[in-house]
């Protein structure tokens, strides 16, 4: 069995040498990296980790983990907070759009420009209300119905989740 050592002393360009690739890892664990990649000479070494993405009826989380790991825990932990966050739901008795995917959401089309929508306003329906951008392609967020912004319930830039509350209409 040859050792990290020799592998590096061989002699031969392609061998790999263990130790830059636990380096690698290391590197990945202690800036939370999920890949990286390095290139040597006609080597080329990429380290990537596993991600992985629970889905949950509500509220939906994102875990970032290591395949090993037990990912149990972690969804118990993120459902205190969102059930501390529940009774500071709307108070209005109209329509509450809802988002349908995890992302950003943007008030308005471009940074200064007017928001889309604002409290009091009278919108149509199938009229964007706002975006949510979800891996770096904007979805716009249509009116279910004519009606008046009762309430918005985010703001620029915020993430949201599946489910979130976004925008009441009476």
């Amino acid at each position: 069995m040859s050792s990290p050592k020799a592998a590096s002393e061989s002699g031969d360009p392609q061998a790999i040498d263990t130790r830059v690739v636990r380096k690698l890892a290391d590197i990945l664990k202690d800036t939370g990296l999920t890949e990286i990649e390095v290139e040597s000479g006609g080597l080329k070494i990429r380290v990537a980790r596993e991600v992985t993405v629970q889905h949950m009826a509500a509220p939906m989380t994102h875990q970032v983990a290591a395949a090993p790991m037990a990912a149990a825990p972690a969804p118990v932990a993120a459902a205190a907070p969102a059930a501390e966050a529940a009774p500071a739901a709307p108070t209005h008795n109209g329509e509450t759009i809802k988002s349908p995917m995890v992302g950003t959401i943007y008030l308005q089309a471009t940074p200064g420009s007017d928001p889309f929508i604002k409290v009091g306003q009278t919108v149509t329906q199938g009229q964007t209300l706002l975006i949510v951008e979800a891996m770096k392609t904007m979805n716009p967020i249509p009116a279910p119905k004519a009606g008046k912004i009762v309430e918005i319930l985010v703001s620029d830039a915020q993430p949201v989740e599946f489910g979130e509350p976004l925008v009441i209409i009476e």
